[in-house]
């Protein structure tokens, strides 16, 4: 296994990573994000690198399919005194610090010996679109300071169309900064608008000054002199909105950033910071081993972070962290990141699997379009429902297996939730459409040969083999499902359902090793797939047969280009067969090489730089509740099996389960 990579944490917060030695060529930011709008970090006073909305897509830039688009900048910022403007040359003690148990993300330093200056701003829970700049200046010396909110356009809109407008009330002066744009094609309209909060009596408040400097930014500003010790506070708080979200994105910025203005900072604080007290409700607590929990309180965060309750969106293997995969859904949601949030958060997960609901006419007539019956999910998926994979990837016409993970996911959001309405009104449909597909999809060679020919493989360094193990095993399992969710709600399954699931063949060696596919020679894999039949199939339940897989496969993997989910699968393993410290040893390898400066960002690869890899995390999320914590989704709700824990850890305690919300622990 790899070396893991050590950072300067000398004493470990499990809820706050802090970084206090910044290096701007060796930085990659972290994000803070509600589930619509995600911001993600800079090294560099009062700007942040990106702000990226969920659900917004258009034709542009790589690979002719549909793309994330980059939102207005609206938290940019800056800050002059005295008329000069601070950066990274002029400050000193630059600290940034990830605050997860309140989402929040602060920067503080001292500038020159005039001012200390510190900024913390939220991307607000209870508000999906709008956002929160929260800034702390204390003078030294009697300064001038200089205040602006500075709005950008990014270079791939056009059209851009910027506005500035003052409501004069009795009680209150609203200022807006509002621009809109066109998305690359014109396909959407983007829009944000945002406006300073100060805390002085209305009419006593800075005059703000707005100054058009070109098509594409604008800002507005303010001065205020500050005597030495004196301490000054304002706000900038800014929404964010397409014509995906809404019919009136341009009105609907405006008027989501006067609510906020007139919420005023204190309760916009105090109600995001209640909302994620309820989400940590649902919380994974480590004795003993004060960074793993830190790490596993930053992939909680994040998922937490890129979704959430009632907008049928599903994230991406980046989530909002940035444009990776052209923000498109994968695999990667249904089989890693959401068994975690479906055991914590039934009604996050409800999202996801609506994402694919509403998206299944569209798998139908993929299906239609490569002569199958049901429904055929694309491998890649974005506003739409159509597949989105550039043509040069084999994966979008090949890798099917993605059809078989929606099905199990579907199943599995009846199994936690026991929810027979939902299952009859919407898990049914998906069920049924992708066990359609795949009794269409096998072809008939005979008994125990209804071959599932020409896949690129979950392994997809294996492209159209035949008999790909996780594939097969896959289908087999939502024909199960499928049959089993007639039972349950009264209706007729098609028998020819079980039929084929008994006739898909599981290839083997001739010394009993699950072969990964038909022409398998022991080749390198890129991840997961025999193992995957262990879990989370339960299509190999045999003991002696799960640990010869592993001890075969774990030999296969090799030290790059491989992403975290299969060492996170054999972790998961280890510890159900008790063998925690050798667990420890693949949860450690599946994420310590692929942590990136100074915020413990997750990359895909180990040694890579494309943060943050959700993905990864979601998986590894898995091998501790699933794994370590012995958690167990089945037909009756969730359950708990035996496992074993490493030595370095003295328990595990699991809060806030399932639609009860039970608690559940393991001793060591």
């Amino acid at each position: 296994m790899s070396s893991a990579i050590t950072f300067s944490q000398t004493s470990v917060d499990v809820w706050k990573i802090k970084a206090n030695k910044i290096n701007p060529s060796d930085y990659y930011g972290i994000t803070v994000a509600n589930g619509m709008i995600g911001i993600v970090s800079s090294p560099e006073p009062f700007k942040v690198k990106d702000v990226v909305l969920a659900g917004a897509y258009d034709l542009y830039g790589r690979g002719r399919v549909s793309n994330f688009l980059r939102s207005f900048n609206l938290l940019n910022a800056y800050v002059e005194i005295d008329g000069k403007r601070m950066d990274a040359n002029n400050t000193a003690n630059f600290n940034q610090m990830l605050d997860m148990h309140h989402a929040s993300f602060t920067t503080s330093f001292n500038y020159l010996d005039k001012a200390t200056i510190s900024y913390t701003y939220y991307s607000l829970r209870q508000l999906p679109y709008t956002v929160l700049m929260d800034v702390t200046i204390t003078a030294k010396k009697d300064i001038v300071i200089g205040a602006a909110s500075v709005m950008e356009a990014p270079d791939a809109l056009k059209d851009v169309q910027n506005y500035y407008n003052e409501i004069d009330r009795p009680h209150v002066t609203i200022s807006l900064l509002t621009s809109s744009a066109k998305s690359p094609t014109g396909k959407l309209l983007m829009c944000a608008s945002n406006t300073f909060l100060f805390t002085e009596p209305h009419g006593q408040e800075p005059r703000v000054i707005h100054e058009m400097w070109d098509n594409n930014m604008h800002l507005m500003k303010f001065s205020k002199k500050l005597n030495a010790g004196e301490t000054y506070h304002y706000s900038i708080a800014g929404s964010s909105i397409t014509s995906a979200h809404n019919d009136d994105p341009l009105n609907e910025a405006e008027r989501m950033t006067i609510f906020a203005k007139l919420e005023g900072r204190d309760r916009l604080i105090q109600f995001h910071n209640r909302a994620w007290d309820e989400l940590w409700k649902s919380d994974i607590q480590i004795e003993g081993d004060n960074q793993s929990q830190q790490d596993i309180h930053s992939m909680l965060y994040h998922l937490y972070s890129f979704a959430r309750e009632g907008t049928a969106l599903s994230p991406s293997p980046m989530g909002l962290s940035g444009l990776g995969y052209n923000g498109h859904v994968f695999w990667d949601t249904e089989l890693w990141m959401y068994p975690s949030i479906l055991v914590l958060h039934p009604e996050i997960a409800k999202s996801l699997i609506e994402y694919r609901y509403e998206r299944l006419e569209a798998a139908k007539r993929n299906a239609f379009n490569h002569g199958y019956k049901g429904a055929m999910f694309p491998w890649e998926s974005a506003a739409s429902g159509v597949e989105e994979t550039p043509v040069w990837a084999l994966s979008g016409p090949f890798e099917h297996h993605i059809t078989a993970c929606v099905g199990i996911a579907a199943w599995n959001y009846y199994c936690v939730t026991q929810d027979k309405e939902w299952l009859k009104e919407k898990g049914w449909p998906i069920l049924k459409e992708t066990a359609d597909f795949w009794a269409s999809r096998v072809e008939r060679n005979g008994p125990g040969k209804y071959d599932i020919k020409n896949v690129v493989a979950s392994d997809e360094w294996a492209e159209n083999v035949d008999n790909d193990a996780w594939t097969n095993a896959a289908a087999k399992a939502v024909l199960q499902y499928a049959t089993n969710a007639a039972k349950i709600i009264n209706t007729k399954a098609d028998d020819d359902w079980m039929h084929v699931a008994n006739n898909i063949p599981i290839l083997k060696f001739d010394d009993g090793v699950t072969k990964e596919h038909a022409t398998y020679h022991g080749e390198g894999i890129k991840q997961a797939d025999v193992n995957l039949l262990a879990y989370p199939l339960k299509e190999i339940t045999d003991v002696a047969q799960i640990k010869k897989d592993l001890a075969y496969y774990e030999q296969r993997i090799p030290n790059e280009g491989t992403p975290a989910m299969t060492q996170a699968i054999f972790t998961l393993l280890y510890a159900r067969l008790g063998d925690g410290n050798k667990a420890y040893q693949w949860f450690k390898d599946a994420y310590m090489p692929n942590l990136n400066s100074p915020f413990r960002v997750i990359a895909e690869t180990k040694g890579g730089t494309n943060p943050y890899f959700a993905t990864g995390a979601g998986g590894i999320l898995q091998s501790v509740l699933m794994g370590f914590g012995g958690l167990d989704i089945s037909e009756n709700g969730i359950i708990q099996l035996k496992s074993a824990l490493p030595n370095q850890w003295k328990k595990v305690t699991i809060t806030g389960v399932g639609t009860k919300k039970q608690t559940f622990v393991v001793n060591k």
